[in-house]
């Protein structure tokens, strides 16, 4: 994820969504979360009706189902 995927965005708001993603995704690999099984599991529990008041739970820091085993 560099600067220049970024400048396909096509408009302000575009950027600003590619950057809140490009920041989720970086915060999956910082601790160990595989990003696109988190996403996957992240996008079904918002669709299905997750609680706000539950939103701490979302964060990849407190999912522990999609860790990447070391080697």
């Amino acid at each position: 994820m560099t600067r220049r995927n970024a400048l396909f965005a096509g408009h302000d708001e575009g950027g600003r969504n590619w950057a809140r993603f490009a920041s989720l995704i970086g915060t999956c690999k910082m601790n160990g979360v595989e990003p696109y099984a988190y996403l996957r599991d992240l996008f079904m529990k918002l669709a299905t009706g997750h609680l706000a008041r539950d939103i701490d739970a979302l964060m990849p820091w407190a999912n522990t189902q999609h860790i990447i085993p070391t080697k």
